[in-house]
């Protein structure tokens, strides 16, 4: 039997739909949700899913399921896509498995407890293989249609990865604590994490609990436009880029409707 705190009642799930998807799918998505939440350790105070089927016959996985979760306070994240919306709301319901289990580990840490052996480690290697895929749209007709500008948060790449792990980020643009460069932390490999700065100095970078790797190279300075190039060139999900006026640490990446984001420091 499941100890946690008790909240005195039942957590909030909020459910909305996107496209066209058969009459019931929101209360099957909420009630299998729901029926898992009310047995984990750490109380869920609410949680507010997303169902979107695309309406797009190139993508091979058009049902998207996204659920965000206030774990005691603390944010989590989970999304999945799948050919049909049953099998989504299924791998969402794995997704936060995993999730829930990476705040509990977090919050037993920060209690005094010790995790059991070899679980960091295998919360690493169980990395979602149904991410959605980005829609196939021609580089000439992508636009920029998300901006999102905020206080980076200073922190260390522990706790930088933590972050990215549990809202279920491809990366985690950050200040790093210790030298206080504009930092990226993105996955490197199923067990590992690479970081990538302003300008470099993993010399001054202290021990980190996660296996990491440091890049060498500083970030290209650029404009909006030469970034837009690059990323295109290379083909990446994401770059990560020095403002060619501010000197800041940037990200342009790859949404999933085939358009752009962009993140900026406000400061």
């Amino acid at each position: 039997m499941v100890n946690k705190p008790m909240t005195g009642q039942t957590p909030e799930v909020r459910v909305e739909i996107y496209g066209d998807l058969p009459p019931g799918t929101a209360e099957v998505a909420r009630s299998t949700v729901l029926a898992l939440v009310e047995e984990t350790r750490e109380p869920v105070l609410s949680v507010r899913i997303r169902l979107t089927r695309m309406d797009d016959p190139t993508v091979e996985r058009p049902c998207l399921a996204q659920a965000n979760l206030d774990v005691n306070g603390r944010r989590a994240r989970a999304q999945v896509a799948a050919e049909t919306m049953s099998e989504a709301v299924g791998l969402l319901r794995e997704r936060i498995v995993l999730q829930l289990a990476r705040v509990s580990r977090h919050l037993e840490s920060q209690r005094g407890g010790v995790p059991e052996a070899g679980e960091y480690e295998r919360l690493l290697r169980t990395e979602p293989v149904h991410r959605p895929h980005h829609c196939p749209h021609p580089a000439e007709l992508r636009e920029v249609v998300r901006h999102k500008s905020f206080s980076l948060p200073r922190e260390t790449p522990d706790q930088a990865a933590f972050a990215m792990d549990t809202m279920d980020y491809g990366f985690r643009l950050f200040t790093d604590l210790t030298t206080g460069e504009d930092s990226v932390l993105y996955r490197a490999a199923p067990t590992g994490y690479r970081l990538a700065q302003v300008h470099p100095r993993p010399e001054r970078l202290g021990a980190a609990a996660i296996p990491l790797t440091i890049s060498s190279a500083p970030a290209p300075r650029l404009n909006l436009v030469n970034a837009k190039r690059r990323m295109d060139a290379l083909g990446q999900p994401f770059v990560f880029f020095a403002d060619d006026a501010t000197g800041r640490g940037n990200v342009l990446y790859r949404r999933y409707d085939g358009h752009y984001g962009l993140i900026t420091p406000t400061e």
